[in-house]
């Protein structure tokens, strides 16, 4: 097994990043306090249009404006209303993580959609989705690469003291190389894009970056070779999704990291999700607490939930680590 440093701390846990709720501010609180070894910057979908995972990854977009067409997001002529207040939400969360994570000096993740998941998200002014459109796609990828470079500068600027560990959120990314991403009428699919299409945009993006990242995809078959040789120092999986072992072993022992989303409602309980995993890979115990971050999957309870579901996958981690003493 490949002996490797991973850009997190030993036994640590985080979020995904959405979480129930309105009040950002709260949010960044609890995250703070409750995962103080890998916290990250919360995102509240709830608040509206903007702060919807399609609607945050246009304000990171450069000149590439987006705007609402008949409640969906789609590439626009010009700036207007609908980017104004997505940006705006997202200068609000930044200026919470500045007040309140400023003097934070381990690592710090923030997320950011992926090109794939926008690309299929995106409609065109004229008709369809971005996907379908392998010129539109590029530039797409060309832009987001250029937001995500200046969003990870202006973080780690707001914080100078921490390291900051990128999340990069490709849900579409199966059913684009699939050729299952529904047209826009949902009589039709789209075609498949090509592996190493898909790799460059990937690698595009994460290479300006300029710091780890972590690809984040809550569904089946991942495409786990594909994103390692793209960069990606880690993988963020739903473990009730996982379908084949091998393919993850053979990622793991290369020397990829894995964020294991558990859903079982006691920290026993998800360390025992993952132990029994690293068992079933056949990988040594002491490896398990550095190569492994606990997640929740997908998603969190409501709001009254909050702090106890990310106690346990924090709870979790420990446990985990203290499997060593």
């Amino acid at each position: 097994m490949a002996v490797t440093s991973f850009p997190w701390p030993v036994g640590a846990a985080t979020g995904i990043g959405s979480m129930p709720g309105t009040d950002v501010a709260e949010a960044q609180r609890v995250v703070l306090g409750e995962l103080p070894d890998l916290p990250h910057l919360p995102e509240l979908p709830a608040r509206g249009p903007g702060a919807d995972m399609i609607g945050r990854g246009g304000a990171f977009l450069t000149e590439l404006p987006i705007e609402l067409y008949a409640a969906r997001w789609r590439v626009a002529a010009r700036p207007g209303h609908d980017l104004r207040v997505a940006r705006d939400l997202l200068e609000r969360d930044l200026d919470q993580m500045t007040e309140q994570a400023g003097e934070f000096a381990g690592t710090f993740k923030v997320q950011v959609p992926g090109p794939w998941t926008l690309a299929a998200s995106l409609g065109l002014p004229i008709g369809g989705q971005v996907l379908r459109d392998p010129g539109a796609a590029r530039d797409l990828a060309a832009s987001l690469a250029e937001g995500v470079r200046l969003h990870v500068a202006e973080v780690k600027a707001r914080l100078p003291h921490a390291s900051v560990l990128l999340q990069l959120d490709e849900p579409s990314l199966p059913a684009v190389l699939g050729g299952r991403v529904p047209t826009e009428s949902g009589f039709g699919t789209l075609r498949s894009v090509d592996p190493s299409v898909a790799r460059s945009a990937l690698s595009a993006v994460i290479a300006a970056a300029g710091v780890p990242v972590v690809v984040h995809c809550c569904a089946a078959s991942v495409p786990l070779s594909l994103l390692r040789e793209a960069g990606a120092v880690g993988v963020a999986l739903d473990l009730s999704l996982l379908r084949d072992l091998d393919a993850l072993g053979e990622q793991l022992d290369a020397g990829m990291g894995l964020f294991a989303g558990v859903s079982g409602s006691t920290a026993a309980a998800q360390a025992d999700q993952v132990r029994d995993l690293w068992r079933k890979l056949g990988f040594p115990p002491k490896s398990l607490p550095a190569q492994v971050v606990v997640t929740p999957p997908c998603g969190l309870p409501g709001e009254a939930r909050i702090t106890s579901a990310l106690t346990a996958v924090r709870e979790a981690g420990r446990r985990l680590t203290a499997d060593l003493d």
